[in-house]
């Protein structure tokens, strides 16, 4: 084999560093944009401090509403990054 018919092997992750980081970037983001969500100091208004309670949203009762409409949107944003092709392919 000379030389100039030598070629590097290039694996599946080798062009793709740029948009693999910032996939990665991203779901760190989504990941703590979760876990402020979802922590118990955000929580508080839901919990309704005062002195009704939590209180109802549609006839339900509000804590377990905006935890599962915040969970189900973490989800939803998850779906969509994975999901979302590569613009450079």
């Amino acid at each position: 084999m000379q030389p100039s018919e030598h070629r590097e092997a290039k694996g599946p992750a080798a062009g793709s560093t740029g948009s693999g980081a910032l996939l990665a970037q991203r779901l760190v983001a989504l990941f703590l944009a979760g876990a402020l969500l979802l922590n118990f100091p955000l929580l508080v208004p839901a919990l309704g401090g005062g002195e009704h309670g939590g209180g109802t949203l549609f006839g339900l009762p509000r804590l377990p509403v905006l935890l599962f409409v915040a969970f189900a949107l973490l989800v939803a944003l998850l779906a969509v990054l994975m999901e979302r092709g590569d613009p450079a392919e």
